[in-house]
Parts: structure tokens; C-alpha cells; sequence
């Protein structure tokens, strides 16, 4: 895995006999090359010791254990553990996490719970997102992206995702992270292997090769379906360089003419209304009778950009349920 914030590393999801998930992580500041290279460093559990790709595969038996609010296993000196075989993802207890419905797996996850998505799709070919193409699959009569988890060249994530897509019509069975949006679109992490159902590929870090492809010529990619997406990201783009920038940003004379109306125009009048406000307060510099600034209004700011960031996670949050038809989202 990689991050934003600079850290690097490799976190394993392993699930019990009753296929509750946890996790065993070595994550800690770095780029690519420790992404890579934590996949073959020790991990060791009790008395017994197997690398990240060894324990993505692998089983263990395992007494004594504790487990974090988060789900991280633990491996105090109290810890029991023997190597055992690995279970096939359409085994038990694995299969059970494939069939939690679709729109269940997105609630969970939209409700604060763990945001892995474990779906079975027959995938149709590609489409063009502004960030590069992505796999276009059927998951349950709903058409879903399936976009890489990164773009960094040192994992193969995006070889793999164009190999796979020279497999239109496959049925497999992927892990995927949700990506929230107006559209059912998630970033895929795992998938069945194209010609050997019993095993598995890790895409951040085994290549697929063209010969691991079943011969055939793919069907030609259903048409995308046209989606009239709200223009969300006029607000959101506002919120993120507040963070960055600081309100100097937002404060420049005609840095957003337009926008709010815009906004308004589409039926979104109090996300109009939320970025005229942070503009206004952004530029908010009063001067006194001798004409010098008088020190900003910190507080209007810090509630303009709240009242901004809480909405537009709430609009998002309630876009991607509609997309995946989540009927209820848990608070």
C-alpha cells in the first residue's frame, strides 16, 4: 500500500473461522520501493513467522491472540500460532464474505465499517475516465468501474488492469476497496486468476502475464451508460484548497464567479449558497476609521469551511448509496 501522507508498506486481511476480518500491517514512511519490499519482510505471530505474500495465502491456527477496535491482530508474547493451509475464496469461511448482498457490503462500509468489497463480476471491457482507463464489469446487473488502487509505476496495477481487460465476458471474483462517487466504482486490489479459479493475484504485487489469459478473442465492451453527474466538485475543489492554501486562496477578487450560480442552476441552492459564504469569508478583512485591516474573522472562516466540508461528505456519502442502491445508510 501507499498513501498520500508518505507512509508505505503492506497490510494483510486475514478472516477467522467465522469470517470476521483482521488485519497484520507493516506500514511506516516511505515510497514504492518499501510498498514492494514489505511484501517479503517477517511477520511474525507467536512462534511462527511468514511474510506478507506467505500469510495473504497461507492459514494459521492461532490461540491467545488480541485484537484491536480496528481489527489489527495483535502478537504479544502470549500468542500461539502454527501455519496451517490457506482457505480457497470459495470455501468456507471465505465464501460467506462473498455472500453478503452488494448493497449490504456498501452500507457497512458508507456506515463507518471496513470499506473492502467482495464481489462476483463478468467483466465487459474498458472506459475512459479522466485518470486513465478502468475495467467496466456487470456486478448483479449493476455496471460498476473497476479503477486501480494506485498509479505509482513500481506496482503493477495498471499492467494488470489492461491485461484483464483483454478478458471481456470472464466471470471472476475480486476484492475491492469502494471509492465513493455518483457511480457504482471501486478500486480493485485482488481477483480469482484469469485460468485457475483455486488461485489468486494480489495486483499491487504478482504480474499477470498474457499466457495466464484463456485463449479467445474478448467481446466487444457493452456501451457505458451516460450519467449527468452533479457538479459537485465545485464545492469539494473550494474545501480542499482551504486546506492546503489557507483562505488566501479562496480570497481572491473573482476566483469563483460563477460558480455558486452554477450551482444553484442544477437544483444544489445550498451548495451555492455554502460557497458564496466561504468566498465571503475568505475576503472578510475589515478596516478601521484609519483605514488599517482589522485582524480577520477566524471564527466565520472555520464555520463556513465546516458547514462546507460537512456538506459535501454528506451529499457524496448519500450519491454513492443511491449509485450502489443502498436504500439506508447507518449514522
Amino acid at each position: 500500500m501507499l498513501t498520500t501522507t508518505g507512509y508505505a508498506g503492506a497490510v494483510t486481511w486475514t478472516a477467522d473461522a467465522e469470517g470476521r476480518l483482521h488485519t497484520v500491517s507493516d506500514v511506516a514512511p516511505g515510497g514504492p520501493g518499501r510498498a514492494t519490499g514489505a511484501a517479503d519482510r517477517a511477520v511474525r505471530i507467536g512462534d511462527t513467522s511468514l511474510t506478507h505474500r506467505e500469510l495473504a495465502r497461507a492459514g494459521l491456527a492461532v490461540s491467545g491472540a488480541t485484537v484491536s477496535p480496528t481489527g489489527r491482530l495483535g502478537a504479544g508474547a502470549g500468542v500461539r500460532a502454527v501455519r496451517a493451509s490457506g482457505a480457497a475464496w470459495r470455501g468456507e469461511p471465505l465464501d460467506r464474505l462473498w455472500a453478503v448482498p452488494v448493497a449490504d457490503q456498501v452500507a457497512r462500509a458508507l456506515g463507518g465499517g471496513h470499506d473492502l468489497l467482495f464481489l462476483d463480476v463478468r467483466l465487459m471491457g474498458t472506459v475512459r475516465e479522466a485518470t486513465g482507463d478502468c475495467l467496466l464489469a456487470d456486478c448483479a446487473g449493476l455496471p460498476l468501474r473497476l479503477a486501480t488502487a494506485h498509479d505509482a509505476p513500481a506496482l503493477p496495477y495498471r499492467d494488470n488492469l489492461r491485461l484483464l481487460a483483454a478478458a471481456g465476458g470472464m466471470r471472476l471474483r475480486v476484492v475491492a476497496r469502494l471509492a465513493s462517487g455518483p457511480l457504482p466504482r471501486a478500486l480493485l486490489l485482488a481477483t480469482e486468476h484469469p485460468s485457475d479459479p483455486a488461485a489468486r493475484v494480489d495486483l499491487g504485487l504478482d504480474r499477470l502475464q498474457h499466457a495466464d489469459l484463456p485463449a479467445g478473442k474478448a467481446p466487444a465492451a457493452a456501451p457505458v451508460p451516460v450519467v449527468d453527474e452533479a457538479p459537485l466538485h465545485l464545492l469539494r475543489r473550494r474545501v480542499h484548497q482551504a486546506v492546503s492554501g489557507g483562505r488566501r486562496v479562496l480570497a481572491f477578487p473573482g476566483g469563483a464567479a460563477g460558480d455558486g450560480a452554477r450551482l444553484r442552476r442544477v437544483g444544489l441552492g445550498t451548495a451555492g449558497d455554502l460557497l458564496d459564504e466561504l468566498h465571503a469569508a475568505a475576503a472578510d478583512r475589515a478596516r478601521d476609521t484609519f483605514g488599517r485591516l482589522l485582524p480577520s474573522d477566524s471564527d466565520r472562516f472555520a464555520g463556513a469551511w465546516l458547514a462546507a466540508a460537512v456538506y459535501t461528505g454528506e451529499v457524496e456519502r448519500a450519491l454513492c448509496a443511491q449509485a450502489w442502491g443502498v436504500s439506508t445508510v447507518p449514522v
